[in-house]
């Protein structure tokens, strides 16, 4: 907890999306879910209307890929 203190609102940001990313890109949905669920929390907590806007427009997108099922198997 103490490490996200001293972390610029900004770092954080970019190392949620970054987080999110990673799991999209191996198909882990469920834990890019809770990853940008944590990042549309801080946007809230910190009021930034943008960054949360951007969070949940990326949530919906989550969601929507996960409800598509796999498009390949190919790793």
């Amino acid at each position: 907890m103490a490490e996200s203190l001293s972390e610029s609102p900004a770092k954080r940001y970019s190392r949620l999306f970054r987080k999110a990313g990673v799991f999209l890109a191996k198909a882990r949905f469920e834990q890019a879910l809770v990853t940008l669920r944590e990042g549309e929390a801080f946007a809230l907590a910190l009021g930034d209307t943008e960054k949360l806007a951007l969070f949940r427009e990326e949530i919906l997108r989550c969601e929507q890929r996960r409800s598509e099922g796999p498009a390949s198997e190919e790793s």
